[in-house]
């Protein structure tokens, strides 16, 4: 089989996972009678796993399709919510409550699905040169997320993290742990453009793609 065409499925199968991973949570929640929509939404977890879900999925759909120096950058950015959602939950929150209370629920959305994401930048690395200003607009999302959320957690009385509530050591305490996530996320987007850059030469060319010297997508 095409292995293009493999790695197309395998996004697809994957993708569907943490989709219904997420909505399997979703429904355990609302049976439960503490399901509040917004604030399920509002977790990175959540925010990360959905775009990279689609991702993927658009990913899945366009394997024929050669490469853009735009896409490879919407998969990097993906990639580095995904890492940061990742490491932040083994180092800060394995044993914390962040409403995804079912074991396997919690095994795809931070770790499995993750590790797959990071896995895929790997197995199918940009075809072009990522820039150092191309990566650091991975860091955009996840800086318009915690502006979104310190804004909305006064407003509704609710963090979706104990490290962003100001009421656990104060703004200072906040800010120290937002610092050091700000800074891991410039490393995490400065390796995978390293990377990524060092394994161009290992991109799957598709067979369209092949046949008119166009890198793969």
């Amino acid at each position: 089989m095409n292995r293009r065409l493999v790695l197309a499925l395998l996004r697809a199968a994957f993708a569907s996972l943490a989709i219904y991973a997420m909505a399997f949570q979703a429904k355990l929640a609302a049976d439960a009678g503490t399901l509040v929509p917004l604030n399920f939404l509002s977790y990175f977890t959540i925010q990360s796993n959905a775009i990279a879900a689609v991702v993927f999925l658009i990913g899945a759909a366009r394997f024929r399709q050669p490469a853009t120096p735009g896409w490879d950058l919407v998969r990097g950015a993906a990639a580095l919510n995904m890492t940061v959602t990742y490491v932040v939950f083994a180092l800060l929150l394995a044993d914390t409550d962040v409403d995804v209370t079912n074991a396997w629920v919690n095994t795809v959305v931070h770790v499995l699905f993750p590790l797959v994401v990071m896995a895929d930048w790997v197995v199918d690395p940009p075809a072009d040169e990522v820039s150092v200003r191309g990566s650091l607009t991975w860091l955009a999302y996840p800086l318009l997320w915690l502006a979104y959320t310190m804004v909305r957690g006064p407003i509704a009385g609710w963090y979706p993290y104990p490290f962003l509530d100001p009421a656990n050591g104060g703004y200072g305490t906040v800010a120290l742990y937002v610092l050091g996530i700000f800074v891991f996320g410039v490393v995490v987007a400065t390796i995978l453009r390293l990377v990524g850059n060092a394994l161009r030469a290992r991109r799957v060319v598709p067979p369209a793609a092949a046949a008119t010297g166009t890198p793969a997508g």
